[in-house]
């Protein structure tokens, strides 16, 4: 793995924060008001969920903004469970991030094939193939989601500048859309706040409700740690990711909240999902945000929502390419994973191998159907919350470590905050019984997850069990003078306040 610490530094403050919303403001954003947020939760309900998911997974955010500070290197939260907990440590959150970054981009190429449906009816329709749960699969839109994964995955085989630039492009055509959407469908005669009402979902209490959608804020939100698996391409000070990330989550939730609201403010909600629910019922393409984009604009919604919707998918895609093969090159760097992941292009500077990887994987998207949508929302929260726990509880051992630090006692209750936030949201998940328990297609999906994570983490273990420590924490943090703080390894104390200053 030569030259394996040279990515290039291309990134600017204002493409960071692109990838960062873009990241975060995905397909989701989109498809979820009509397929889950207002049937599960009501429009209070899901928008009270965004704004306490947001609020608490800002403290998780603080907590990446100290670690950027001490090890600005690709890999985030897994070089930040390195840190704080050992090899294991960072292999169990590594994987479970991989698998949530790698949800995303599957959901957001997903959502290629009903935005194409609702835009060119019948066009790549052609071929049928199977169905599952109630969703045609055809081979025209299995070669249009193919063809989508192969020229983003080639865009960021090419090197990351030209992503950057274009994500910035993406992120104001995602933003511009959706503020049209929401003014579009305000501006109708049909529009009214009665239309909210109920304002929870009947067949659940309020606290359910809430607690529903706070419970997958890591799906929602997980874009905001893009920003630290970029570190290493910053053009500039590290120190202003806090900004970029806090920035970047209440922008979307601006944005969810708008497209939530333009779904269930054009008519009684609780009609527009029966309306979807017959659609699908006889076989037609059931959206409610599209449907909603057709009364206030007619045809013209179709634009109007295309444009939104391809910068949100587009930038999803994009973004979450970037923070993939940025983990899965940082875990190589410490051969936690083979070392073949972390191969450099000789002429691109990108982590060519990891990216096909990443294709690879995201290539059997186009044949699992729409149906997975809500099981990949359930993954993505799942692992991406393992990532938060790790990070949190790495920040505050460093900073428990680290002599020196101006208001040590506020930063610390910023941690605490932040892996109570990341425990609730797992244990929502998780435990059978909660109103938020994932369902039983989700599980089965992470169980095979997981038995691909112990072939990976047995077949390398002998490797870098080997290994003396200072060569894997050279290899991970780009330095063997960063002080660990696991299994006693707290010598290096001003070291560590020095590098905390910098």
């Amino acid at each position: 793995m030569s030259e394996q610490f040279e990515l290039e530094k291309t990134l600017s403050p204002m493409q960071v924060w692109a990838l960062a919303l873009g990241s975060i403001v995905g397909w989701g954003c989109f498809v979820l008001p009509g397929d889950m947020f207002l049937p599960q939760a009501g429009p209070v309900g899901t928008l009270t969920g965004f704004l306490i998911g947001a609020f608490l997974l800002s403290f998780v955010a603080v907590c990446y903004s100290y670690m950027v500070k001490y090890v600005p290197v690709a890999g985030g939260a897994f070089a930040y469970a390195y840190v704080g907990f050992g090899p294991t440590a960072a292999f169990i959150c590594g994987w479970a991030l991989v698998l949530g970054y790698i949800a995303i981009v599957c959901i957001d190429i997903a959502a290629l094939a009903l935005i194409f449906r609702f835009l060119f009816p019948g066009v790549f329709e052609f071929g049928p193939l199977y169905s599952i749960a109630g969703w045609q699969v055809y081979m025209g839109e299995v070669m249009l989601m193919t063809f989508g994964t192969l020229a983003f995955g080639w865009m960021n085989y090419r090197g990351v500048s030209f992503a950057g630039k274009l994500q910035v492009v993406l992120a104001y055509m995602l933003t511009i859309g959706i503020v049209a959407l929401f003014a579009g469908t305000a501006s109708l005669e049909s529009a009214h706040m009665s239309n909210l009402l109920p304002m929870f979902a009947e067949h659940r209490t309020p606290l359910s409700c809430v607690l529903i959608i706070f419970a997958i804020s890591p799906f929602l939100f997980v874009g905001f740690d893009t920003v630290p698996q970029a570190a290493e391409e910053f053009a500039f000070d590290p120190a202003r990711s806090r900004r970029i990330m806090i920035l970047a989550i209440f922008m979307g939730v601006i944005l969810y909240s708008l497209v939530a609201l333009s779904v269930a403010i054009v008519m009684p909600y609780p009609e527009m999902l029966a309306k979807m629910e017959a659609l699908r019922a006889s076989g037609g393409t059931a959206w409610a945000t599209g449907d909603a984009a057709t009364m206030a604009f007619g045809k013209f919604g179709a634009i109007v929502l295309a444009c939104a919707v391809l910068g949100a998918v587009c930038t999803g895609i994009n973004g979450f390419y970037i923070a993939t093969s940025r983990l899965l090159l940082s875990m190589a760097r410490g051969r936690i994973l083979p070392s073949w992941f972390g191969d450099i292009h000789p002429k691109y500077r990108t982590p060519y191998k990891a990216i096909l990887f990443t294709i690879a994987i995201v290539l059997l998207t186009p044949f699992a159907g729409r149906s997975v949508v809500v099981w990949i929302v359930d993954m993505s929260s799942v692992g991406t919350g393992i990532g938060y726990l790790f990070t949190c509880l790495a920040a505050r051992r460093v900073l428990l470590g680290t002599p020196g630090v101006g208001n040590k006692s506020l930063s610390i209750l910023c941690c605490n905050i932040g892996t109570l936030t990341s425990v609730m949201c797992i244990v929502l998940l998780l435990v059978p019984g909660s109103p938020a328990y994932i369902s039983e297609a989700s599980r089965w999906c992470m169980v095979a997850w997981v038995v691909m994570g112990f072939f990976f983490y047995y077949s390398n273990k002998s490797v870098w069990a080997q290994l003396p420590e200072m060569t894997i924490r050279s290899s991970i943090l780009g330095s063997c003078d960063i002080p660990v703080f696991f299994k006693g390894n707290t010598s290096g104390v001003k070291a560590a306040a020095e590098a905390a200053s910098k």
